[in-house]
């Protein structure tokens, strides 16, 4: 079996969870943004502080080793095409995770190209990609296919599920995956080819809980991280945001409905992803969630919606290949946006930005616009997040 970095860590981190600098929050093993950033006033961070002397030092310590640059690029996942493409950005830049796509070679995680790039990182990388099953599948061709999430619903009980995710978890682990951007708990109806159409288990919130429940218990048990999507909500979205500006209900339907889910997994050990979705009373017009202050506080702290507060990490949605962001804002403005407003990684689908990107959040931080604090508290959220042992 091939040694995969991100599962090692995680056996590290639970005889050095006396170093945490957080409550975890993290992926491993649990059972069961206004334009240019300017405008918007910056969403509180949860983030509790380290509660002993040895905390701090150890968390200080860790911080310590990163350059100010260094600290922003972990806070950036970005689509690889191949091998040399995620080798550069990585070893250049030291991004904190690259993202497997449908345009990527996958043969970089088929003849073992991934444990070179990894080994380029100065602390463990996030390998992540896509794998929902039915149409969203990056990996169909490694892995074999899987039903689509509806299907899967109607086909088998949450119990065959979970064992049949056990089956898949293993094989992505043997790639040098670490953290699958799914499951997707939006509750939709609509139809099977619409934007979230069969990607949703059911439009019962309780069937969606279920189902995703079991996905993330079988992939924790693996060793692979999870992200819930994408909150507060696309179930019942207007449109499709990779198109354009997308409207859902407000927030009082979708506290009743689409937010059920979010609610009952919010402290299962998974990250959360931040659609692109206008919520009418709750996001200021032409701010969609994934760069609203006000989304990321009521995920933060989730009385807004009757939810426990939320610590781990928030990624968004991709910020390069969707109309409903840029249409609106260049790649550097939105993932400046996004970290001002409360997100703990930007995520977008190409490494050609990544230079412009770090140079203009170096300029955000020191305007004082993206607090050092708050890049502070995301780098250790997506250390805790991936388990990484803290230096002490």
């Amino acid at each position: 079996m091939r040694k995969i970095p991100f599962v090692l860590l995680a056996v590290l981190a639970v005889v050095l969870t006396a170093c945490s600098g957080g409550d975890g929050g993290g992926s491993g093993t649990g059972t069961t943004a206004a334009p240019g950033g300017g405008s918007l006033e910056a969403a509180p961070s949860a983030a509790p502080g380290p509660s002993t002397t040895a905390e701090r030092d150890c968390a200080a310590e860790y911080l310590g080793q990163f350059s100010t640059r260094e600290k922003l690029a972990q806070l950036l996942t970005v689509g690889v095409t191949g091998v040399d493409d995620a080798l550069a950005v990585v070893r250049d830049h030291q991004v904190g995770g690259i993202f497997v796509g449908s345009w990527t070679d996958l043969s970089m995680l088929s003849d073992g190209g991934i444990e070179q790039v990894a080994g380029a990182a100065k602390v463990p990388l996030m390998v992540t990609t896509d794998e929902e099953g039915g149409r969203v599948s990056r990996l169909s061709d490694l892995i074999g296919t899987a039903p689509s999430a509806r299907v899967t619903a109607q086909t088998m009980t949450a119990d065959e599920f979970y064992t049949a995710t056990l089956d898949r978890a293993r094989a992505m682990r043997e790639l040098g995956i670490t953290v699958d951007f799914a499951p997707d708990i939006d509750v939709s109806s609509q139809s099977d080819d619409s934007v979230i159409g069969d990607r949703s288990f059911s439009d019962d919130p309780a069937v969606v809980t279920d189902y995703a429940d079991a996905y993330i218990r079988a992939m924790h048990e693996v060793g692979l991280g999870t992200v819930l999507k994408h909150f507060p909500g696309h179930g019942s979205s207007s449109g499709d945001s990779h198109l354009g500006a997308v409207q859902v209900p407000p927030l009082s339907e979708l506290s009743a409905r689409d937010l059920v889910p979010f609610r009952e997994l919010v402290d299962s050990g998974s990250a959360v992803m931040v659609g692109h979705l206008d919520v009418p009373g709750l996001t200021t017009p032409g701010v969609p969630a994934s760069i609203s202050p006000e989304v990321m506080s009521l995920l933060r702290e989730g009385s807004g919606y009757g939810a426990a507060p939320f610590d781990g990490p928030i990624f968004t949605d991709d910020l390069s290949g969707m109309a409903a962001i840029t249409d609106r804002l260049s790649i550097e403005e939105a993932v400046e946006a996004a970290l001002v407003a409360g997100a703990d990684n930007a995520l977008w689908i190409s490494t050609d930005a990544v230079g412009r990107v770090l140079d203009h959040l170096e300029q955000a931080v020191a305007a004082g616009r993206l607090p050092m604090e708050r890049v502070d508290a995301s780098v250790l959220r997506m250390a805790d997040y991936k388990h990484v042992p803290r230096p002490c």
